[in-house]
């Protein structure tokens, strides 16, 4: 997953026409080091369909408060630099639960893209 580190290298990732997906994360965050193991696994899985990057909340601090992050880890979906879905919660987040986000995240993407 590529690390992303400034405001202008986010917003161009998120600016095509493909979806890309966002993960905020911190170095100190215990459920963010939960998913690290099987995020490549995903990313293989979804490979051609979804662009997975990744932004430590820590070195973004304006632009996560600008995208009202809270909690970490957090999944936002863009596609032309337009939010379409973002999973957030408390709780820590299962492989499972990622994938079913990232399928909704597809589906949106593509109704849009087809409508």
């Amino acid at each position: 997953m590529r690390k992303l580190t400034t405001d202008a290298e986010f917003r161009e990732a998120v600016a095509g026409d493909d979806l890309t997906i966002a993960v905020f994360k911190t170095t100190w965050c215990k459920d963010c080091h939960f998913i690290d193991p099987f995020m490549p696994d995903l990313e293989k899985q979804y490979e051609g369909r979804v662009t997975f990057v990744e932004i430590d909340r820590d070195d973004l601090p304006d632009l996560c408060s600008e995208l009202n992050i809270l909690g970490i880890p957090s999944f936002i979906s863009f596609r032309n630099s337009q939010e379409l879905a973002r999973f957030v919660s408390k709780l820590r987040k299962t492989r499972e639960e990622i994938e079913q986000y990232v399928d909704r995240a597809i589906e949106i993407s593509e109704a849009l893209r087809s409508s």
